[in-house]
């Protein structure tokens, strides 16, 4: 029952942006339009939004993807994406709801799978179009991926030594909240990291 709630809203953000679909959609998603469908990566996967459908690598996405993606489509606009200074999460305003939430799902879960990370750093940012981190990035390793085309997340790593287990700390872009709400972006960091599970 849930999935198909979660349809209903995929399809509900996607008939407000085709009922005023922005002229300048393309440029402010970025993504490549073919008559009114657009194209682009997201999660690491071919992105396609249409009137009636979301689809990630061809495959319908009638899940929480689905409605990420609907709703940064919906909040898209001409501003770039500003990754310094970067952000914690618990630092975006009213984002404490959800803050223990995404230090479970999105930092904790990556823990037991620090070394494993290390070795497929490359294979991670290829898939997520990720790249280097800012020099002034502490640990013992760090990346920066996009999940979304104007969404940064820069994933920190330090390795476990005698004093301390490893830890991971996840930052966010400096203006993430221009493109998606508090509540989608504690998600977008919760499946950034399970697609990382899945990279490595």
């Amino acid at each position: 029952m849930m999935s198909n709630n979660y349809a209903k809203i995929v399809q509900d953000n996607l008939n407000k942006l085709y009922q005023n679909l922005p002229t300048d959609l393309a440029d402010a998603l970025p993504a490549q339009q073919n008559e009114n469908s657009f194209l682009f990566k997201a999660f690491g996967d071919t992105c396609e939004i249409r009137s009636d459908a979301i689809f990630l690598n061809e495959i319908q996405e009638t899940g929480v993807l689905g409605i990420l993606i609907s709703l940064y489509a919906l909040n898209a606009k001409p501003e770039t994406c500003l990754v310094e200074p970067l952000r914690a999460f618990k630092d975006l305003p009213n984002s404490m709801p959800y803050s223990g939430a995404f230090v479970t799902h999105t930092q904790q879960i990556l823990v037991p799978q620090v070394e494993k990370i290390q070795t497929s750093i490359d294979r991670i940012e290829e898939t997520l179009n990720g790249c280097k981190s800012p020099s002034n990035v502490g640990g013992d390793f760090s990346f920066m991926v996009y999940p979304l085309p104007k969404v940064a997340l820069c994933y920190i790593f330090y390795e476990a030594d005698e004093d301390f287990p490893a830890s991971v700390t996840c930052l966010y872009s400096n203006n993430a909240l221009s493109f998606l709400p508090i509540d989608a972006l504690a998600d977008v960091g919760e499946y950034t990291s399970k697609k990382i599970l899945t990279v490595i």
